[in-house]
């Protein structure tokens, strides 16, 4: 997040993205009405907010294409994650696919 509130780097999002973000919070996390809407602001004040044209199905879990699909949209460099199916893949339509760890030491 340092990074990125530093203007380093940038955070790319999608409205499904902060929206599957906010279910999780909300039914994970307990997190309360209030809450929520701080995230989302929060994330789209400092991400640059995408809109997805086209909808993919490369991986099992449709919330991970939401990521591909974001990517793709913002024609991003690296995507930065720490879900095995996504780092599976090692790259996508121009992005790698790297973990946290690889992407701090990088």
């Amino acid at each position: 997040m340092q990074r990125i509130v530093e203007e380093r780097d940038q955070l790319v999002i999608s409205q499904p993205i902060i929206d599957e973000l906010l279910g999780i919070l909300s039914r994970k996390f307990s997190r309360d009405a209030e809450e929520l809407a701080h995230v989302a602001v929060f994330l789209s004040e400092i991400g640059l907010l995408v809109k997805p044209r086209q909808r993919l199905r490369v991986v099992a879990d449709e919330p991970d294409n939401r990521i591909l699909e974001c990517a793709v949209a913002a024609r991003a460099g690296i995507i930065v994650t720490g879900d095995k199916a996504l780092l599976e893949l090692g790259g996508h339509d121009g992005a790698r696919i790297i973990s946290l760890r690889a992407y701090l030491e990088g």
